[in-house]
């Protein structure tokens, strides 16, 4: 059984590559930043929404293993899964090239809220999230 709850296919542009031809390593960072900003979409959730309700979702730590690299052209999958950790929600995310499955990278994101201005749980995740936490 495949552990994953969401998943996105991109396509590497010229522009994120560095002169060795490869992604450089700072875009990965928006492709799992891009993932998971749709499976909160799909899932029901508006950040300009929740920003205006005072709730702002925010990325407190970040670990990527890089594995294999991406070139200009190539097609990848970035899928994602998730766990909750007290006050925090963690992503573990990874992306496969797309012709072969290599995995290219691994991440794991902890998140947590803040609301009004101060860290703090809000039920309105444990709600959204509730049936990818089986």
């Amino acid at each position: 059984m495949e552990k994953y709850i969401y998943q996105l296919t991109m396509k590497v542009r010229d522009y994120e590559c560095d002169l060795q031809g490869i992604v450089n390593n700072a875009n990965y960072q928006h492709y799992i930043e891009h993932t998971r900003h749709e499976f909160l979409e799909s899932a029901g959730l508006s950040f300009a929404k929740l920003h205006d309700e005072g709730v702002d979702p925010v990325v407190a730590r970040i670990s990527m293993a890089f594995k294999t690299p991406l070139r200009s052209g190539d097609e990848f999958i970035s899928k994602l899964y998730l766990k909750k950790e007290g006050i925090k929600y963690v992503f573990y995310q990874d992306i496969f090239r797309l012709s072969d499955m290599k995995p290219v990278m691994k991440a794991t994101v902890e998140t947590v809220c803040v609301v009004n201005g101060k860290l703090s749980s809000t039920s309105i995740f444990d709600d959204v999230f509730a049936s990818y936490l089986k």
